[in-house]
C-alpha cells in the first residue's frame, strides 16, 4: 500500500497587506494573525479520494482508542491509522503488543456483558492516566456501549465514535429493523410477530400466518445465536420458554434449509460502503454448545453467484438507506440467509454494531483493495470534510479481487458441561498445522498477515491460565488461509485437525469444594 501527501506550493506567495492589531489580536512581524489563545490553523483542506484518505489516517494526530474486552473486533486497523490504540481488559498479547494497552489490575470477576467490561475499563485509574497522558481531543469506538459507557467516555475527555446509544439499541431490536426492512422491500423469511406465553400460543401465532409447526423463534435482542431458537414440539418450546414468555413480542418464522450469508456496510455521508460477502459457520458441536450458535466465517471471492452477489449487496444498500433515514451513521452488519432449496435471499438481522465477522471484512483482500471499510466509519466522526465515489468504490468491491484469496476464522467455545480450572492454555501467535495433525507454536505475530500458507494459523488467546472452564467460555479466535467448510456445509478435514490440535493445548484441574464459582467469562469476540 502506498500513502500519498499534495505536494507543498513552492511559488513565492504574493505579499498581503498585514491587518491593523485589534483587541484580542496580535499582528506578528510576519503578517501572521495570532488570536488569544494561540495561532489560528487554517481549516483543512478537503479530503479528496482514497488516496488522500489513506494519507490522512497514516498522518492522524487524534488519539483514537478501541475500547473492548479483547482487540479482536478490529485487529490489524492500527497498522492502517497513527496513534491508535486498543484498551483491553483481558490480555490476549501478555504485553507483546505495542499498541495495545492492559491494566495490571484485573481482580474483577463479576463481568455480564461486554459493556459491563468497557464501563469498568473507563472507571480504571490505570487506563484514565494512559488517556490523559496521549492529551487531549481523544475520540473512542466500541463495539457495545449504553448510555452510562457514553456518559463515563465523555468524562474521561473522549469523543464516542458513534450514534447515540439510545440509536443504537431501537435499530438493534430484531423487530424494529424486520418492520423497517418490509418498508424498504427488503423481505425476511415468511414470519409473524407477537406475543406467545405458551406452546399453544406459538402454535395459534404462526398457524395464523400459514408458517406450519418447524419454526425458528428470535427475540427482539441477543448476539451471536442467543436470542435464536428452533422449535418443533413441545420439548423444544421448554427449553427456551423461560427466554421468550416474558417478551413484549418475538418474531416466529418458517425454518427453511439455509446457509447464512454475511456483509457489513458503514453508512456515510456520501452513501453506504459496502464490504464483501461471507459465509457464516453455524452450531458446529466441535465449537459451540449452543444449536443456533455463530463460530466463524469463510470469505471468499464466490460466496455467492454473480447475480445473487449483486442482489445482497443490494439488499444492505437499501438496509444502509433505511439507517441514514433514522439518523445513524457508521458500521453495520447484516446477516442474509441463502434458502438451499428456493434459491430466495432473505433478510437474517441487522447489527448496527461492529461484529464477529469485522475482522474478515477489514482485513481481507476484497477491503484491502483500498482500505479496510471501518475507516469509512471513522471518517464520520473526524471532523474532516472529504468527497469520495462510494458508487465507484462499491463497483470495485463488487468485482473483487483475489481469486485464489480464501480465508476463514473459527471462535472457539468450551463445549463440555464440566466446571475446571484452567492451568495452561496456547498462548497468542502464528501456530502450524503438520501433516500427521499435529499443531505446534510456529512465532510470534500481532494478526494473520504473516501466514504464508494454510499450513499456519493466527490464533489469539481468549481464555488464560486461572480462568474458568465451564460451557459456553470462549477460548479464543482462529484465522487462517483457505476454506473451513466443504461444499455441503460439513467441517473440512483441514478444519477438524485445527479444532483439535488447538484444543490439545489447553489444560485444566477440577475445583475443590471450596472453590466460588463466579463467572468471569463474556461475549468477548
Amino acid at each position: 500500500m502506498s500513502f500519498h501527501r499534495r505536494r507543498a506550493d513552492r511559488s513565492a506567495p504574493a505579499r498581503a497587506a498585514v491587518p491593523a492589531a485589534g483587541p484580542g489580536v496580535d499582528v506578528t512581524a510576519a503578517g501572521v494573525i495570532v488570536h488569544a489563545g494561540g495561532p489560528e490553523r487554517e481549516p483543512r483542506r478537503p479530503l479528496n479520494g482514497i488516496s488522500d484518505v489513506r494519507a490522512f489516517f497514516h498522518t492522524n494526530a487524534v488519539p483514537l482508542y478501541f475500547i473492548s474486552p479483547t482487540p479482536f473486533n478490529l485487529l490489524g486497523i492500527d497498522r492502517w491509522i497513527r496513534n491508535f490504540f486498543y484498551l483491553t481488559y483481558f490480555d490476549s498479547f501478555e504485553g507483546a503488543h505495542s499498541r495495545v494497552f492492559v491494566p495490571r489490575r484485573r481482580d474483577r470477576i463479576d463481568f455480564g456483558s461486554m459493556g459491563d467490561v468497557c464501563n469498568h475499563l473507563l472507571c480504571d485509574p490505570e487506563t484514565l492516566e494512559f488517556i490523559a497522558r496521549r492529551g487531549p481531543g481523544g475520540k473512542a469506538c466500541f463495539v457495545m456501549l449504553d448510555e452510562q459507557t457514553q456518559a463515563l467516555a465523555h468524562n474521561a475527555g473522549l469523543d464516542v465514535m458513534h450514534p447515540p446509544a439510545e440509536l443504537r439499541h431501537r435499530l438493534g431490536s430484531k423487530i424494529v429493523m424486520t418492520r423497517l426492512a418490509d418498508e424498504a422491500g427488503v423481505p425476511s423469511v415468511p414470519h409473524v410477530t407477537g406475543r406467545a406465553g405458551s406452546y399453544d400460543e406459538l402454535l395459534a401465532l404462526a398457524q395464523s400466518a400459514g408458517l406450519g409447526d418447524d419454526l425458528v423463534v428470535e427475540a427482539a435482542y441477543g448476539d451471536a445465536g442467543d436470542a435464536t431458537f428452533f422449535v418443533r414440539g413441545q420439548r423444544d418450546w421448554d427449553h427456551c420458554a423461560a427466554e421468550l414468555v416474558g417478551q413484549q413480542e418475538v418474531k416466529v418464522m418458517k425454518r427453511i434449509r439455509n446457509v447464512e450469508v454475511c456483509l457489513e456496510g458503514t453508512v456515510t455521508r456520501h452513501g453506504t460502503v459496502i464490504g464483501p460477502a461471507m459465509t457464516s459457520l453455524v452450531g458446529y458441536p466441535e465449537l459451540t454448545p449452543r444449536k443456533g450458535g455463530w463460530c466463524g466465517n469463510d470469505i471468499w471471492r464466490e460466496v455467492l453467484p454473480p447475480v445473487q452477489t449483486h442482489a445482497a449487496r443490494e439488499m444492505v444498500r437499501k438496509l444502509g438507506d433505511v439507517l441514514s433515514r433514522e439518523g445513524y451513521r457508521g458500521y453495520f452488519e447484516v446477516d442474509l440467509l441463502h434458502d438451499l432449496d428456493s434459491d430466495e435471499l432473505y433478510l437474517g438481522e441487522v447489527n448496527p454494531r461492529l461484529s464477529g465477522a469485522s475482522p474478515m471484512t477489514n482485513l481481507t483482500t476484497e477491503a484491502y483493495a483500498d482500505m479496510p471499510l471501518f475507516l469509512f466509519h471513522l471518517l464520520e466522526y473526524m471532523d474532516v470534510e472529504y468527497e469520495l465515489n462510494i458508487d465507484e468504490i462499491n463497483s470495485r468491491w463488487e468485482r473483487g479481487y483475489g481469486e485464489d484469496e480464501v480465508w476463514g476464522q473459527l471462535i472457539i467455545t468450551e463445549t463440555s458441561p464440566d466446571v475446571e480450572l484452567f492451568t495452561a492454555t496456547p498462548r497468542t501467535g502464528v501456530w502450524r498445522l503438520d501433516d500427521d495433525g499435529r499443531v505446534c507454536f510456529a512465532r510470534q505475530g500481532n494478526d494473520w498477515a504473516t501466514l504464508l500458507d494454510e499450513s499456519e494459523a493466527f490464533y489469539m488467546r481468549v481464555a488464560a491460565p486461572g480462568d474458568l472452564r465451564c460451557e459456553g467460555a470462549q477460548l479464543g479466535v482462529l484465522v487462517t488461509r483457505g476454506h473451513l467448510q466443504t461444499d455441503d456445509y460439513q467441517l473440512t478435514e483441514r478444519c477438524r485437525r485445527w479444532v483439535k490440535g488447538i484444543k490439545a493445548q489447553f489444560a485444566s484441574t477440577p475445583l475443590t469444594p471450596a472453590t466460588p464459582i463466579v463467572p468471569r467469562l463474556v461475549a468477548r469476540a
